[in-house]
C-alpha cells in the first residue's frame, strides 16, 4: 500500500509540474513577456526554457517509471489494465518523444543561434511543440480521470 501510494503521488507530482509547467508557459508568462522589448523577451526565454526544460529533463523519466513500476508491480502488466491505461501510455511516450525533440531540435537551435530573428524563429518552434504537448497532456488526464472511475 505505502509503496503504490508512493508510485501514484510520484507520477502525479511528475504530471502536475510538466503539464502544469506548460500551461503557465503558454497562457501566462508568454503573454506577459510581449510587454519586453524583443531582445530582453529572447534573454528571458532562453532563462525560462533553460531552467524548464532542466527540471522536465528530470520530470519526465519519473513519470513514465513510476507509470511502468505501477503498471508491472501493482496491476500485472498491460493485460490486466483498462483501455485507458493503454491510451495513456501511448500518450506519455509521444509527449516524451515530443520533449526530446524539442531539446535536440529548436532548443538547440535557440543557443547556438546569434541573430534575434534566428532565436525568435526557434522559440516559435519551441512554443507550437509545447502547444502539442500541452494538448497531449491534458488529454492524457481526461482520459486517466475516465480510467478511474
Amino acid at each position: 500500500m505505502i509503496v503504490s501510494d508512493t508510485l501514484l503521488a510520484l507520477h502525479l507530482l511528475g504530471v502536475v509540474v510538466w503539464v502544469g509547467g506548460m500551461a503557465f508557459a503558454l497562457f501566462v508568462l508568454r503573454p506577459a513577456l510581449a510587454a519586453l522589448e524583443p531582445v530582453q523577451r529572447l534573454a528571458m526565454h532562453g532563462e525560462v526554457f533553460r531552467r524548464f526544460f532542466r527540471i522536465v529533463w528530470h520530470t519526465m523519466p519519473v513519470v513514465l517509471l513510476s507509470g511502468y513500476a505501477m503498471l508491472f508491480g501493482i496491476y500485472g502488466g498491460f493485460v490486466h489494465v483498462d483501455w485507458t491505461v493503454h491510451v495513456m501510455h501511448l500518450l506519455g511516450l509521444a509527449m516524451a518523444a515530443i520533449f526530446v525533440l524539442i531539446v535536440v531540435g529548436p532548443w538547440r537551435e535557440f543557443r547556438r543561434a546569434r541573430a534575434s530573428d534566428d532565436r525568435a524563429h526557434a522559440v516559435g518552434k519551441i512554443r507550437r511543440l509545447i502547444s502539442v504537448n500541452l494538448v497531449l497532456g491534458a488529454l492524457t488526464i481526461i482520459i486517466a480521470t475516465i480510467g478511474s472511475g
